[in-house]
């Protein structure tokens, strides 16, 4: 079967332009809706964040109102910066509570004591009591000099825990001596962060355990007190 094409070119041109016209028409259209949703978008978008800004706006002014209305604000202020600084001046406070355990380990039973002065400024102890003789002081006094300590964090090390023990007063009659001794510590001893144990020695064999008081060679050098 043969056909013949009886529309002329001029025709067939015409129909592939308004076809290639509507393509382009309803191209056209899609883009134009596309771009007005991404418009509206946009503008929904800067409107909310122009609403968020005006309210972040109001809640500034609010507070700034309430804070400008607050009584003794600068009080509170100084009070809660304060209030802030507690935990660090916490974590540096001297652990007080092993005094107790330092006297009771270092000192002989014979030894007993009715006042103690503490000053951690100084780093110094004062220590003042009564013991069944001289001798027995002597030793305390060694024991003190001799103890040595050491941290968790460094058991091989051992540093003297106690120094410059000077007896600074005493006296003695036919039943009783009694003693002032001065000495300072090591802060680390009190140091909340370090776990301490003191290595107090179990025999004293120095020579001030059998000079006798006043020798100047031995711990009695202090004037004594009568």
């Amino acid at each position: 079967m043969i056909q013949f094409n009886l529309l002329p070119d001029v025709k067939v041109a015409y129909i592939k332009a308004k076809r290639a016209k509507r393509v382009v028409m309803v191209v056209a259209a899609i883009s134009v809706g596309v771009s007005v949703i991404i418009l509206a978008l946009m503008i929904s978008a800067v409107a909310l964040q122009n609403k968020h800004i005006a309210d972040l706006d109001k809640q500034i002014r609010n507070s700034e109102s309430t804070l400008n209305n607050t009584p003794d604000l600068a009080k509170i202020l100084t009070i809660q910066n304060q209030l802030n600084s507690l935990p660090a001046l916490y974590a540096k406070r001297p652990v007080t509570s092993r005094l107790y355990n330092y006297i009771q380990s270092t000192t002989p039973k014979e030894i007993s004591i009715t006042k103690i002065d503490l000053e951690f400024g100084a780093n110094s102890l004062a220590i003042t009591g009564n013991a069944d003789s001289l001798e027995t002081v002597n030793r305390y006094i060694d024991t003190l000099k001799f103890t040595k300590y050491f941290t968790d964090d460094a058991k091989d090390t051992k540093i003297d825990a106690f120094t410059q023990v000077v007896l600074a007063s005493f006296n003695k009659d036919s039943l009783t001596a009694t003693y002032t001794i001065n000495f300072l510590f090591d802060p680390i001893i009190f140091d909340s962060s370090k776990v301490v144990t003191l290595d107090v020695p179990k025999t004293i064999t120095t020579r001030s355990e059998t000079e006798l008081p006043g020798n100047s060679s031995g711990v009695f050098d202090a004037k004594g007190t009568n």
